[in-house]
């Protein structure tokens, strides 16, 4: 039972990104250069964010994994910085769930049903970023933004894979 409500809360928790990335969706144009530089900058918070909540339980896999996608947020946002210093963006924050709310509650859960949410938290906001990323290379509007965008794709489909791979094994 609890790994069906982990599910559902990790979609509802990440609704908020979906909405904040996926506003230009429902308008039927594709995301500009500021929607993607805050909606990367969304992910990036997010996956920072699960760096945060992994100190509530102790799973060594969990951490590393955490502190490794936290790293490569960083990295991220660094390459993103002199695009949007070179186009001016000044991205919004979006409204994001905090990460803790998405995961089970590690004191009543057992350590195979953290970890199962901790990955399955991840799946819908690496769904949400690679669809924007996507629907942005439709009609770029910065050169520079759809190369960085094309290069982050493969990126962050196999690390959604991994993710989803993870999740069905344990």
């Amino acid at each position: 039972m609890r790994i069906p409500v982990a599910i559902v809360l990790a979609f509802i928790g990440t609704a908020a990104l979906a909405d904040s990335s996926g506003e230009q969706k429902s308008l039927g144009r594709p995301p500009s250069a500021t929607d993607v530089i805050s909606g990367l900058y969304n992910f990036s918070r997010f996956q920072q964010g699960l760096l945060e909540s992994t100190d509530l339980k102790g799973n060594a896999e969990v951490k590393n994994l955490a502190a490794l996608r936290a790293e490569e947020a960083a990295k991220r946002d660094k390459a993103l910085k002199p695009i949007q210093d070179a186009i001016g963006a000044e991205p919004h924050a979006g409204k994001t769930a905090s990460v803790a709310a998405s995961l089970v509650e590690p004191e009543t859960s057992d350590g195979p049903t953290y970890v199962r949410s901790f990955y399955a938290s991840q799946i819908p906001e690496y769904d949400s970023a690679i669809d924007l990323l996507e629907r942005y290379l439709k009609a770029p509007d910065n050169a520079a933004l759809a190369a960085f965008a094309r290069e982050q794709l493969p990126l962050l489909r196999a690390q959604v894979r991994d993710a989803e791979r993870t999740m069905a094994d344990k």
